[in-house]
């Protein structure tokens, strides 16, 4: 892990000559890690090792910030920054969107149909599985580590200017203007936006999308928006803007209500699941499925989705529709239907009831980054239905202030066994108390303890195999953190 310049012992390349500065200091420090073999990540090939040593240190002095699991109610210093960096977020339309879950799948698959129909694009997406990088794409691709180095020392001036006037800001706010920054520089024609956290005062909400996009709406993040679905919903619809195409997803008919309200009180114009779009026809077939869509500018067919569940079928239709919203697309004028095809055989989903490791005679592996019950029943239902397993074994690994036993209860149907444990976040329940959880919900000879990751994955495999059946998995799960690092433990790059 990296430490802060002030952290930083003689004699292990921390010392600082007078004329050294902080970001210096970390850079000498990391390189001898790398060099050393004892970095925490790996240097991507497209990058050279200082060039990832200065990534490393400008993403530990963002991370003296207050982090993104802290909110408060306010836009004055996210206004006020992309105010001094002359408005970067107006350079281009943007599709912004917010739910409980689906947000990040739905924006990879805009993302794929707005490249695939002839646009440039940026996508800003997070929190990410890997690597801070991943949160800004250009061209469908993460930037580089170079040039996350490069966009921060372009904003770092007025970052300060900010900091003196209107108080600090946290990094979530800083990466949000590093990443309206960054498609402003490209340029882009179209910026795809997640939403970090809510909606309304989320720093993203800055931008006015031309179209707003919301997934399923349940309930997560409760220490901040609450456990009244009603008012997450009503914080959610605080990205629809006056004149925007809001683009809803399914909802249960008392979220429905609140987000057709907005639509009401902004003049929006309305395009819901079930109604304007959706999806027609949904098979499962080998490596993903093959669906069906109806647009709002026609019907879709023979698409594949190489992705698994019901709700990447649903999240397809609502990237549909969003792009089709977008550029204006209707039933004269209907997207090219092989560049719909073409983009969402394309599309990928990292961390997403993703394959990791299959083989003959060793259990698959899939990692998903649910998060929340809302999350765990939608894979839970996936698992149901796109899979047949002899025998499936859960790793779980789950930040403390999430509803754990929610996320148990939606898997338990489905796991013959759990192994609970701990990702490297401070924020990670302690693996004794999941396991007193799991316990209760699983019953004690269902549940093992194992506090190491990468032994909790290995010990679920050969829980897997015990019975000698084929068609045996293990599923990791329950943080997007704990998806991110099982990843890097199976050599996946981030992307």
């Amino acid at each position: 892990m990296t430490r802060h310049p002030e952290e930083l012992p003689e004699g292990e390349g921390g010392v600082r000559s007078p004329d050294e500065s902080a970001e210096d200091a970390v850079v000498s420090h990391v390189l001898d890690a790398i060099r050393g073999g004892e970095s925490p990540d790996v240097v991507p090939a497209q990058s050279s090792v200082i060039g990832f040593a200065e990534f490393l240190a400008t993403d530990a002095e963002l991370d003296r910030r207050a982090p993104e699991t802290v909110i408060e109610p306010s836009l004055e210093r996210i206004a006020a920054l992309v105010d001094v960096l002359g408005e970067p977020h107006r350079g281009y339309p943007v599709v912004h969107l917010t739910g409980t879950n689906g947000k990040t799948s739905t924006s990879r698959m805009i993302d794929a149909l707005l490249t695939e129909i002839g646009l440039r694009t940026g996508r800003y997406t997070s929190p990410h599985l890997q690597r801070a990088t991943e949160r800004i794409n250009i061209d469908n691709r993460p930037i580089t580590p170079e040039r996350y180095v490069e966009i921060y020392r372009d904003v770092a001036p007025f970052v300060e200017l900010v900091d003196g006037k209107h108080g600090v800001l946290s990094k979530f706010e800083v990466l949000t203007a590093m990443g309206f920054s960054a498609f402003a520089d490209a340029p882009v024609e179209a910026a795809i936006i997640e939403v970090g956290l809510g909606g309304r005062w989320d720093a993203t909400n800055v931008a006015d999308g031309n179209v707003a996009v919301i997934t399923p709406i349940g309930v997560d993040h409760v220490e901040f928006l609450g456990d009244d679905v009603l008012g997450i919903a009503r914080e959610k619809a605080g990205i629809i803007k006056p004149g925007a195409v809001a683009v809803l997803a399914a909802q249960d008919k008392a979220v429905a209500e609140v987000l057709l309200e907005r639509c009401v009180e902004v003049g929006a114009q309305v395009a819901r699941e079930g109604a304007e779009f959706g999806v027609r026809e949904r098979e499962i077939a080998v490596g993903g499925q093959r669906i069906t869509l109806q647009g709002l500018s026609g019907t879709y067919d023979d698409i594949f989705l190489p992705l698994h569940g019901e709700h990447q079928a649903s999240n397809a239709a609502l990237a549909l529709a969003a792009v089709e919203a977008l550029v204006g697309a209707g039933p004269k004028q209907p997207l090219d239907p092989d560049a719909v095809r073409a983009a969402f055989a394309g599309v990928t989903s990292p961390g997403r009831l993703e394959r990791l490791a299959a083989g003959q005679g060793v259990p698959t592996v899939f990692v998903d980054a649910a998060h929340n019950p809302h999350g765990a029943r939608a894979l839970a239902t996936a698992l149901t239905t796109d899979f047949r397993f002899a025998r499936l074994i859960g790793v779980i690994g789950v930040m403390q202030e999430k509803n754990a036993r929610g996320m148990l209860e939606e898997l338990e149907p489905v796991l013959q066994e759990v192994v609970v444990t701990a990702n490297s976040s401070p924020r990670a329940m302690d693996p004794d108390e999941l396991g007193a959880l799991a316990v209760e919900v699983f019953g004690s000879d269902r549940v093992s303890v194992e506090p190491v990751l990468a032994e909790a994955v290995e010990q679920a495999g050969e829980l897997a195999e015990e019975g000698g059946e084929s068609g045996v998995g293990v599923l990791v799960t329950g943080s997007v953190v704990t998806a991110g690092e099982t990843r890097a433990l199976f050599g996946k790059e981030p992307s």
